[in-house]
């Protein structure tokens, strides 16, 4: 059932703990994971959005990890970050969705926030406030093109327009809204929730990430003060780390979704599967196909984690070092990420019901869940692009685009 949601003001007294390191990142990401876990499969099957699950992860100070240490944060790697995801979203493949968008504005903000706006968001973010997009839109000629629009309205501006799979925005506490200026330029302005003119559709009804939230977000006349706006089209006009860092987040969103189809399907196989008829074993667990195959999507999940870790590692580096070299590197090692972990995404929820049997297609078991998971979310930014954007640098010396996609 469809329905439309007016957001509540939020609430600018909230508090969250503040994690200190890489590896208090990572503890409290599986500790909140094995709780998400224990509920994710009932939580797709009706439909019920994480709202608590979202409230806690926020208060856990993990939705802080990457505001720049100049900001109080500790920004934390890139690797640690793209491996943050993937735990989460071992356990709920939508949760660990829903914040991809919050950790790539906060980036944008690294490259085009004036320094009161990092103040201030970066100070919101340490806080626990939620950062939600207003991006896609349909009926446009590329997923690339914008209708919504910033237009001036006397001191400040107003944006009017309609938005589509707007992830996260559901639990958000400011919506950071996609819209072209006069200029045809893109910008990013951020709306505090209840901000009038703002209304949300909660009409997400893909047969993937059914809890994402990622409704319709309509815009009527919602007035932006200048302080608010980001001149995010800057952010590609020169070298940068936009892409790359919200690539890298959709690359472990996919490697957690094949690490909980595989941890499934080898106990399905343990517990529950029968031997083939003819394979003259006893167990599933002993026939020899089988074990080889199960051996062969641990060794690509094995190698889609590394590549994701050395993505990290390179993004990273042009943080550090931004010129036009560290910033390709980046995007082509991202890209390579992005394409495994897409892959084995795939691979490993098919696998899971060709080993683990007729049995493990039984809708009371939700195992189809990964399959649904990987396909709808591996839908973002083909793959297939990945492949021409690391060839054409190759044989032809084209550096990739620079785009919110690589």
């Amino acid at each position: 059932m469809t329905k439309l949601i007016r957001l509540n003001t939020h609430d600018t007294d909230r508090t969250a703990d503040r994690i200190a390191s890489e590896e208090e990142a990572l503890s409290v990401a599986r500790t909140l994971a094995a709780d998400f876990a224990l509920t994710a499969s009932e939580r797709d099957r009706d439909r019920t959005l994480p709202h608590a699950e979202m409230d806690r992860l926020a208060a856990s100070g993990l939705l802080a990890i990457t505001v720049p240490a100049d900001f109080g944060g500790i920004d934390v790697s890139n690797a640690v970050l793209a491996e943050v995801t993937a735990i989460l979203s071992e356990a709920d493949g939508s949760i660990g969705q829903i914040p991809q968008n919050h950790f790539y504005i906060l980036e944008a903000l690294r490259h085009d926030g004036t320094d009161d706006q990092k103040r201030f968001y970066y100070g919101r973010a340490l806080a626990g406030d939620r950062f939600g997009n207003a991006l896609s839109e349909t009926g446009t000629k590329t997923v690339g093109h914008y209708n919504t629009r910033l237009t001036r309205d006397g001191a400040g501006f107003r944006i009017d327009g309609r938005k589509f799979y707007s992830t996260g925005v559901l639990f958000a506490d400011w919506i950071a809204i996609f819209a072209l200026d006069e200029d045809e330029k893109i910008t990013i302005s951020f709306v505090p929730r209840g901000t009038e003119g703002v209304e949300i559709v909660d009409d997400w009804d893909g047969i993937g990430q059914r809890t994402t939230g990622s409704g319709t977000t309509i815009l009527d006349g919602v007035r932006v003060p200048p302080s608010a706006v980001v001149r995010h089209h800057k952010g590609f006009e020169r070298p940068g780390t936009i892409g790359s860092v919200g690539q890298i987040i959709h690359a472990g969103i996919d490697l957690g979704i094949a690490r909980a189809a595989f941890a499934d399907m080898v106990r399905f196989i343990r517990t529950v599967s029968r031997p083939w008829t003819n394979s003259g074993v006893e167990r599933a667990s002993e026939d020899p196909l089988t074990i080889a195959r199960v051996g062969q999507v641990a060794i690509r999940i094995e190698a889609a984690t590394a590549i994701v870790d050395y993505a990290g590692r390179k993004v990273d580096h042009a943080q550090v070092d931004l010129t036009e070299e560290t910033a390709v590197a980046a995007s082509l090692a991202v890209a390579s990420a992005k394409v495994l972990t897409t892959e084995i995404a795939i691979e490993a929820t098919n696998t899971l019901f060709e080993l683990a049997g007729t049995a493990s297609a039984r809708e009371g078991l939700n195992l189809d869940r990964h399959w649904r998971n990987a396909r709808t979310h591996t839908l973002h930014d083909p793959v297939r692009w990945k492949y021409h954007v690391a060839g054409n640098f190759h044989l032809n010396d084209v550096p990739p685009p620079r785009s919110g996609a690589l």
